[in-house]
C-alpha cells in the first residue's frame, strides 16, 4: 500500500477499498477506514513514516469494507469521528447490516463476518449536507444515496471523495451487478455527480480521475442496461407473472453471477430487488401475491 498525492493537501491510499486523506497543518482527516485492523495498521504506518498527522475520521457510509478498520484507529489514536445520520446508527450498531440483509431476521452466524459486520465505533458528530470543518480546513458534505441509505461524498479543495456513489468500469464488470439498495437514488446521485465542479474525483473502488464524468456516465449506462434486462425477463412471463425468487435466479443467470453462499445471495437479492422497485415506481411492473408467493408482472 502506498499514499498517492492529488494536490498539496489531498491524498489517497489505493487498494481494494480506497481511503482518502487530507492534511491541514497539525490535523489530518481520513476518509473511510478500510476493511480491518490490518489495513488500518498499514495506513497508520505510512502516515507516521511521512510525518502526517491523523486526528479526524469521516465515514462515508456504514458498509464494513469502509469502516472495518475504524475501531482499531479509535483505540490507537485520539480521533474525532464524523458520519452521516442513519449511517451513524449502523456504525454504532453494526449488527443492523446483516440484520437488514437477512430481511429483519436474526442473521445466521455465517453472515456475521468482517465483510458484513465490522466492530462498533464511536461517532462524535452526525453531519448533514453542507459545510463542516476539521481544524482550520473546511469541507463540503454532499448526500449521494443509493448504494446505501444516506451515503455522503466529501468535497475538499476541489477534490470529490465520492465513496461508492460510482465505481470504475473494471469494478462494474467484475461484480456484474453492483450492490445498491435504491436504483432511483443511485441514478439521481450519478446525475448529480456529473454537475459537481471539481478538479477530480475518487470512487471507493477504482482510480482517481480528472475526467471522472466519463466513468460516471458509464455507470449510468450500466445501471440502465441492468434495468432493461430485468424488464425483459419480467415481460417474458406475460400475465401470470414471475416469482420474486425466480427473478433473482434468472437475473443472476443472465449476468453470469454464480451465488456461492447465503451472504452472496442476500446481497444480490437486495440489489436486484432495488431495480425491481425502481420499475414499480415507474409503473412498468407491479407486485402481487399469488398462492402465497410474491410475484412480479409487467403493466
Amino acid at each position: 500500500m502506498i499514499i498517492n498525492s492529488i494536490n498539496n493537501c489531498c491524498y489517497y491510499f489505493q487498494g481494494a477499498v480506497n481511503i482518502g486523506y487530507v492534511n491541514s497543518g497539525e490535523n489530518g482527516l481520513l476518509i473511510d477506514a478500510g476493511i480491518d485492523k490490518a489495513t488500518m495498521k498499514k495506513v497508520l504506518k505510512i502516515l507516521k513514516e511521512n510525518e502526517l498527522p491523523v486526528t479526524y475520521l469521516f465515514i462515508t457510509h456504514a458498509h464494513a469494507d469502509h469502516y472495518g478498520g475504524a475501531a482499531y484507529l479509535q483505540n490507537t489514536e485520539n480521533i474525532y469521528t464524523f458520519a452521516p445520520a442513519i449511517e451513524a446508527a449502523i456504525l454504532r450498531n453494526p449488527l443492523l447490516e446483516p440484520l437488514y440483509l437477512f430481511q429483519g431476521n436474526m442473521p445466521l452466524p455465517e453472515m456475521r463476518n468482517k465483510f458484513l459486520e465490522g466492530e462498533p465505533i464511536v461517532v462524535d458528530e452526525e453531519v448533514a449536507e453542507g459545510y463542516h470543518a476539521f481544524g482550520d480546513k473546511k469541507f463540503q458534505c454532499i448526500a449521494l444515496p443509493g448504494h446505501s441509505i444516506n451515503q455522503f461524498g466529501v468535497i475538499i479543495d476541489e477534490v470529490l471523495y465520492a465513496a461508492d456513489a460510482y465505481f470504475s468500469e473494471e469494478q462494474l464488470h467484475k461484480h456484474k451487478i453492483p450492490f445498491i439498495i435504491d436504483a432511483k437514488a443511485t441514478l439521481n446521485s450519478l446525475n448529480l455527480i456529473k454537475t459537481i465542479e471539481c478538479v477530480g474525483a475518487l470512487p471507493g473502488h477504482g482510480q482517481y480521475e480528472t475526467a471522472f464524468q466519463e466513468t460516471v456516465e458509464a455507470n449510468i449506462t450500466y445501471h440502465l442496461e441492468i434495468l432493461d434486462s430485468i424488464q425483459s425477463i419480467i415481460d417474458e412471463q406475460k400475465e401470470e407473472g414471475i416469482s420474486h425468487e425466480n427473478v433473482i435466479s434468472l437475473v443472476c443467470e443472465k449476468w453470469l453471477v454464480e451465488l456461492k453462499n447465503i451472504s452472496m445471495w442476500m446481497l444480490f437479492r437486495t440489489a436486484i430487488t432495488s431495480y425491481v422497485t425502481y420499475l414499480v415506481s415507474e409503473e412498468k411492473v407491479e407486485l402481487f401475491i399469488s398462492n402465497n408467493k410474491l410475484r412480479i408482472k409487467s403493466k
